[in-house]
């Protein structure tokens, strides 16, 4: 049911990003021609497999891609595994967009702030990993160094993704020309960490219609905070739930990545397909609020 419903989805995408690109591609005959060979499997397939890998529970790729059943059963023209594997770096700018379009929801006024980091290899091996070298960068997280990337997101309280960001490693969670542009969309409280502390960012955002609350550090002066903003930091775990669940379910983070274009579009396959989890974390009661129609 659920790989219908993601091809439903995918589908519909594709047809409208065909149209967009007949009437603004560039008018060179050569390359009109080009773009309109027409692969062996058809870009919604694609898409639609990648998405789907981060759902069917397979570890690896290329034991899911073999040995999965669903896959055989829904799709007619199955290409051998090193020819997808040639043919999935076309759908990076297709699954960024249709993430940026179809995957993302609304603020409701309450939003979470958050990175999690995306390490490609051990830290011994650094000096070893050719795929990233000079891409991956060295950044450090409270549970220590790590050398890889940073997804920056930002989400509402019904654990949907409104914003997200990928920057190297040594990029700081209160950048704020990177804050500024995740939460174009947002309104009202963003609850972050304390890595987002910032007189700049706190007046720049302030200034934007929006109220950036976090915990303060031991040596800061305490001042008081209304209750449903300490009410709402004390649920900021939410968005750890999240990056968890990013993780863990969709596999968005592992070290067998041999192409670093292959790395972006996993990475973006998998934010796609959280977005057709049927639960994601929410905030305690306001699930039901949505459900009856409170937001």
């Amino acid at each position: 049911m659920i790989l219908t419903t993601i091809f439903y989805d995918v589908d519909n995408f594709c047809k409208d990003f065909s149209d967009y690109l007949d009437k603004n591609a560039i008018t060179d005959d050569s390359l009109i021609q080009l773009r309109k060979e027409k692969s062996s499997m058809p870009l919604c397939d694609i898409m639609t497999i990648l998405i789907y890998f981060h759902r069917s529970g397979y570890r690896t790729f290329k034991k899911y891609y073999i040995d999965c059943h669903e896959l055989k059963g829904a799709f007619k023209c199955m290409l051998s595994y090193n020819r997808f594997v040639e043919l999935e770096r076309q759908a990076l700018a297709p699954l960024t967009l249709f993430m940026k379009l179809s995957g993302k929801d609304k603020c409701t006024g309450i939003s979470y702030i958050d990175s999690t980091k995306l390490q490609v290899c051990h830290n011994l091996r650094i000096y070893g990993n050719r795929v990233f070298a000079g891409i991956a960068k060295r950044g450090k997280t409270s549970t220590g160094w790590f050398y890889g990337f940073k997804l920056h997101l930002v989400i509402n309280e019904f654990g949907e993704i409104i914003a997200f960001a990928l920057t190297t490693g040594n990029v700081a969670d209160n950048n704020n020309s990177l804050v500024k542009k995740l939460v174009k969309a947002c309104f009202g409280k963003l609850i972050g960490d304390r890595g987002y502390i910032s007189k700049t960012l706190f007046k720049d955002l302030f200034e934007d219609g929006i109220k950036l609350i976090t915990r303060l550090k031991k040596k800061m002066q305490n001042k008081l905070m209304d209750v449903e903003d300490k009410f709402l930091l004390s649920k900021r775990g939410v968005i750890e739930s999240v990056n968890a669940l990013l993780k863990e379910a969709c596999q968005i983070e592992h070290s067998r990545h041999r192409s670093p274009i292959n790395f972006f579009v996993n990475l973006v396959a998998g934010l796609a397909a959280y977005s057709f989890l049927p639960k994601k974390p929410t905030i305690h009661g306001r699930a039901k609020a949505k459900r009856l129609g409170a937001f």
